[in-house]
């Protein structure tokens, strides 16, 4: 079991930035970032594999970028010109399971941090 503990999060208005951490106790095969909207929707955000591949959902190419550092066991996610329909609940995840994806069904991480919030104003 990985334990992963994020922080980071908070208000922000539209175009603001952010930089959101989750530090974890070891690495894994994938590990990433899941957000779960205000109404409940569970969305994947950004995703790294450890060969360094990652992958991003289509709404924050551009504007998110998801980095390691294996030395200090942190995963980050900085987020430039947010927007109010980022705003969400931010989970670390973390899984091995090779034969799967990384990113994909959130019902794949067995290890989840418990959240920061994001919010952001128009």
């Amino acid at each position: 079991q990985v334990q992963l503990v994020e922080s980071g999060g908070g208000s922000v208005q539209a175009g603001g930035a952010l930089r959101l951490s989750c530090a974890y106790s070891h690495s894994t095969f994938c590990m990433g970032w899941f957000r779960q909207t205000p109404q409940g929707a569970r969305e994947g955000v950004a995703f790294m594999k450890n060969d360094g591949t990652t992958n991003y959902t289509d709404s924050v190419k551009g504007r998110f970028t998801i980095s390691k550092d294996n030395d200090k066991n942190t995963l980050s996610l900085q987020m430039y010109s947010l927007k109010p329909e980022d705003t969400a609940t931010y989970y670390c995840v973390a899984k091995e399971k090779p034969w799967q994806p990384c990113g994909g069904s959130p019902y794949w991480y067995n290890d989840w941090g418990q959240g920061t919030q994001v919010t952001v104003s128009s």
